[in-house]
């Protein structure tokens, strides 16, 4: 049912062990850079966080206040929605997601995210995990909590969100499924349907900015494979300013790919593997983005910054806390993992020489 190729699927548990640093990281940008010389007048602030799920947890999580405040600074978040959300899911061995309405508003309000200024994509392998009527529950839910979504066939190719004057257009598809096409199609927008007649919906765009949130490449590892990088061509040839990914669970690099920015994964922001995970799966990133509102460079990408943070357990939840806050040989280990996938970075928490933090 699954499009999951065979030797991906007979790697999934050595990756999951032992995360890989094998592959091509030359081009990898520093962890937080400017990239316009002389900085907006004007900006808007886009957070991306990664993968949220319950699996790992059963209760609310803790949130640091220093990433708290990170998240106050935003003028929009965006998420990928890992699991259904529904009041009763099924489970079979941690494998079929599911994670309850009340689990997402207390770990929004733990995080200090309110539910208007959320975007969640839609657009992931497990989102049929609870079958057709598990996804139409999970919009109804998201609706209810005042959630924007992405990704979703009723979403439209490109969904567009005026930020004070400043236009950006959000499209999401997965490139892999844990259920048959037909069940996906009409639903989950996948990548054949994004891609369709020489990606027109994404040309079409008129937005200032145009950013594609992706589910791509393969887990547990810290590099892109090249079928993912030249997917990220394609998309920048596009039209796409800034393409951000999920679904490796681990760190991955950002880099410039023709005019745009690319965020290959940022990891997991609610763990999502399995309950209990290895060290490198609980380093994850918020991806920070100053966008100009400036009339003359309004959409241009003005300054961005990777925060890396770690996932610590506590008890039958998860504690969220800056990586320069983890302490002992795991946090030495994540620091220097850190500094392995983004090379110029010396892993203190880079929100500190982000612009207008």
């Amino acid at each position: 049912m699954s499009n999951f190729p065979l030797a991906y699927q007979l790697s999934w548990l050595p990756r999951l062990l032992r995360p890989s640093l094998r592959g091509d990281r030359q081009n990898s940008l520093p962890a937080n850079a400017a990239l316009m010389s002389e900085p907006p007048t004007e900006a808007r602030r886009l957070l991306f966080i990664g993968d949220i799920s319950a699996v790992a947890n059963r209760g609310t999580p803790e949130v640091d206040d220093r990433l708290r405040a990170l998240m106050a600074s935003a003028d929009l978040v965006v998420g990928n929605c890992e699991s259904p959300v529904v009041e009763r899911g099924r489970r079979l061995l941690g494998t079929r997601h599911t994670m309850s309405p009340r689990f997402v508003a207390s770990a929004l309000e733990a995080a200090g995210i309110e539910p208007q200024r959320l975007v969640l994509s839609l657009a992931n392998n497990h989102m049929l995990d609870q079958g057709v009527n598990g996804y139409a529950e999970t919009r109804e839910h998201l609706s209810r909590l005042g959630i924007a979504t992405i990704g979703g066939s009723d979403d439209g190719h490109v969904r567009t969100i005026e930020l004070d004057g400043l236009t950006v257009g959000f499209a999401a598809f997965t490139q892999w499924r844990n259920a048959s096409k037909a069940a996906f199609a009409g639903r989950v927008t996948d990548l054949e349907d994004l891609l369709d007649d020489d990606a027109a919906p994404l040309q079409d765009s008129r937005a200032s900015l145009l950013c594609v949130v992706v589910h791509w490449d393969y887990e547990f590892r810290h590099s892109p494979r090249p079928a993912t990088r030249a997917l990220a061509h394609d998309l920048a040839e596009s039209g796409a300013g800034l393409i951000v990914g999920h679904h490796a669970h681990v760190l991955q690099p950002v880099e410039r790919i023709r005019d745009a920015l690319v965020a290959f994964g940022v990891g997991d922001f609610l763990g999502t593997a399995l309950p209990r995970v290895r060290w490198p799966l609980r380093l994850g990133g918020i991806l920070a983005v100053d966008i100009s509102a400036d009339a003359a460079t309004k959409g241009e990408i003005a300054a961005y910054a990777m925060v890396p943070f770690a996932r610590e357990r506590a008890g039958r939840h998860e504690r969220l806390v800056p990586l320069d806050a983890v302490a002992g040989r795991v946090g030495d280990l994540m620091r220097e993992r850190f500094g392995q996938v983004f090379p110029s970075a010396n892993g203190q928490l880079a929100l500190r020489r982000f612009p207008h933090a």
